[in-house]
């Protein structure tokens, strides 16, 4: 049984209270780690130990940092394999796609924000009266709250940008899914980040996570996780008025017109659906076609579903890992048996997959698609995170957008259609903060990224995070 450890003032550190809860290996179905359960005492020395450290850092040169960042990416590209694995036991993603995303975007994150910061100006304005700059500031001691999906590239992509523009970061990972961040900050003294800046605590988000939104000594929040988290965030920060950035959940659609290169679409809709077993807040889990090619495309859907590798995470071939807990995976086989007797039919998958061998114990479902359900019912408005997509058909393009924009959410969406003038007259009227054309999650970091309606707060990625996590200062003199 490993031991997880805090991270406070440059040093790895038991919780105070000395107590412990257990993370699970989701592939085998048990428990492999013990997690500190942090608490009051804990933030409080995480706290000191980053305002002691913010006016140095906050001065420092913004290619000085940018070093130091650079430095912890190189270690973590050095150390690709073991932080792979890791996450794979931790997260049950497959290993080949923790390497290829996970922990490639966990040092790509890095290396962005520092390079972004190094450049991060402010403006210049002048009247024949007046002229006018701005100051972007560091804000001091921040929280960054980050889920268990994708545990390395969630984690740097909310401290990254924080560190980068001058502040001191307290960072909690997600309870599920610890390893990686703690690995990552066991690398933080050896890449030369001074002691202070960068301060890891582990906990339940019920414990630790609600001291850090009322802390009165942390003016800011950024948090990725689930749309009810998101709300007592936000209400708790309110009583204090702090800034917050929420990116929350998602029911996204895939639109696939008829005039779409159907294994084209087929194949980004098997991504979009299933990628990290739908665990990904991006994920197209409504997938509507066009009444023309609707049978064709789901005899396609289905059938490539069905190829899809299940098996040990930790094999390179496997394609299709666990859900990330036992609760999860049965929160997800709870709304597989929602949708049948809402009238929906099963057309592929519906059930627990059992591995044989090591995973025999594992917390697997199959890749499953159901058909016959009506926009309205829970299973489509309700945000699953699982391997579960629902499929219809709809007759026109305004029919397609009026079912695309049917839920509280508006994350992400992709449009499938080798008419360019439709796809943008789509992409301008869902209600969504990302619109992909012929393709899913593909990213610039550079581009805002955020949601809309219950799914989210403010807008992420290039300058915005930078922004973020900055106050403006006006200075003008008269001429």
């Amino acid at each position: 049984m490993q031991k997880i450890l805090n991270f406070i003032g440059g040093e790895m550190r038991e919780p105070v209270s000395g107590r412990y809860f257990e993370t699970d290996d989701p592939s085998v179905g048990a428990p492999y780690a013990l997690v500190p359960d942090s608490g009051a005492e804990d933030l409080e020395l995480a706290v000191t130990a980053a305002k002691k450290a913010f006016p140095a850092w906050r001065d420092m040169p913004a290619a000085e940092r940018a070093k130091a960042l650079h430095k912890l990416a190189d270690l973590i590209d050095r150390n690709k394999d073991a932080f792979a694995r890791a996450e794979c036991i931790d997260n049950g993603r497959p290993v080949a796609g923790c390497a290829a995303v996970n922990i490639a975007r966990g040092s790509a994150n890095l290396r962005f924000f520092a390079d972004e910061a190094v450049t991060f100006t402010g403006e210049k304005f002048k009247t024949d009266k007046i002229e006018s700059y701005t100051l972007p500031q560091p804000l001091g001691v921040v929280a960054t709250i980050s889920p268990w999906n994708l545990p390395m590239l969630l984690f740097t992509w909310k401290f990254a940008p924080a560190l980068a523009a001058g502040n001191c970061v307290i960072a909690k990972p997600s309870e599920v899914t610890p390893m990686t961040a703690c690995m990552l900050a066991g690398l933080a003294n050896e890449a030369g980040i001074p002691a202070g800046v960068l301060n890891v605590l582990h906990g339940k988000g019920a414990n630790i996570g609600a001291e850090m939104t009322a802390h009165p000594d942390i003016p800011a929040i950024s948090f990725t996780g689930g749309t009810a988290t998101g709300k007592t965030i936000y209400a708790s920060a309110a009583q204090q008025l702090k800034k917050v950035s929420l990116e929350l959940g998602g029911k996204n659609p895939t639109i696939v017109f008829d005039d779409a290169d159907l294994n084209k679409a087929v194949e980004g809709a098997i991504t979009a659906g299933f990628s990290n077993q739908g665990q990904i807040c991006l994920c197209g889990s409504r997938l509507l076609v066009q009444e023309a090619i609707y049978e064709d495309f789901k005899k396609a859907f289905v059938a490539r579903a069905k190829e899809i590798k299940i098996g040990d995470p930790l094999l390179a071939e496997t394609q299709h890992g666990p859900m990330v807990s036992k609760t999860h995976m049965e929160k997800v086989l709870g709304y597989i048996d929602l949708a049948q007797k809402e009238g929906g039919k099963i057309l592929t998958g519906g059930r627990r997959y059992i591995v044989d061998g090591r995973c025999k114990d594992g917390w697997f479902i199959a890749p499953t698609i159901i058909e016959g359900l009506p926009m309205t019912c829970r299973t489509n408005q309700e945000e699953i995170f699982g391997p579960v997509v629902t499929i219809m058909p709809f007759k026109t393009e305004e029919e397609a957008v009026a079912l695309a924009n049917n839920v509280e959410y508006g994350l992400a969406a992709s449009v499938w259609t080798q008419d360019r003038v439709k796809a943008d007259r789509v992409a301008a009227h869902i209600e969504s903060g990302i619109v992909w054309q012929n393709c899913w999650n593909m990213r610039d970091l550079h581009t805002p990224f955020g949601g809309v309606k219950k799914s989210g707060v403010g807008r992420e990625g290039g300058r915005r995070a930078l922004e973020f996590f900055t106050e403006e200062k006006t200075v003008s003199r008269c001429i």
